[in-house]
């Protein structure tokens, strides 16, 4: 038998918690792009931010799916343009199976950079032989994430309310 696992209260208040006491607070501070002073090291700051999500949930052996991945495209695009500052689309396609170990193909990925580009979220460079890709409406990347957290963050919740019943 198990025991009784802890209330949705007690988990956002631990997630809620945690984050305070990494530095952040209800108000998000997002920069978009990287600095001119550092080159981002993407990989280390998904690791980063990774252990922020592990300190506050019990995330042990999570891994994200590609169908997961794939559902929120979008999102992970803008997250890793973001932590580029400006990126073509052959480095989206390695990140995405380097860090989240996601095979998609460009047919895949291309339309959704396409379709950013004509929505003005994003901005493309041509250059010789590439399409350098660049945050062009930091307003509409901070509104979807966040519409995208509090979705993902609401269903997680309900599932996490759902599981005494069982």
């Amino acid at each position: 038998m198990r025991e009784n696992p802890p209330n949705t209260k007690s988990v956002l208040e631990q997630f809620t918690s945690t984050a305070a006491a990494n530095g952040q607070s209800e108000q998000y501070e997002i920069t978009i792009g990287a600095s001119q002073d550092t080159t981002r090291d993407v990989e280390r700051e998904l690791d980063e931010l990774m252990d922020q999500v592990n300190g506050a949930l019990p995330t042990d052996g999570v891994q994200f799916d590609e169908a997961i991945i794939k559902e929120n495209l979008d999102e992970i695009l803008l997250m890793l343009i973001s932590l580029h500052g400006e990126t073509h689309g052959k480095e989206l396609l390695s990140d995405l199976t380097h860090l989240f170990g996601a095979q998609l193909s460009p047919g895949t990925v291309y339309p959704s950079l396409h379709s950013l580009e004509d929505e003005d979220v994003l901005s493309m460079h041509a250059k010789v032989r590439t399409k350098e890709y660049a945050i062009d409406d930091e307003d509409f990347v901070r509104a979807t994430v966040e519409q995208t957290m509090v979705q993902h963050l609401a269903f997680g919740l309900l599932l996490y309310a759902f599981l005494p019943r069982l």
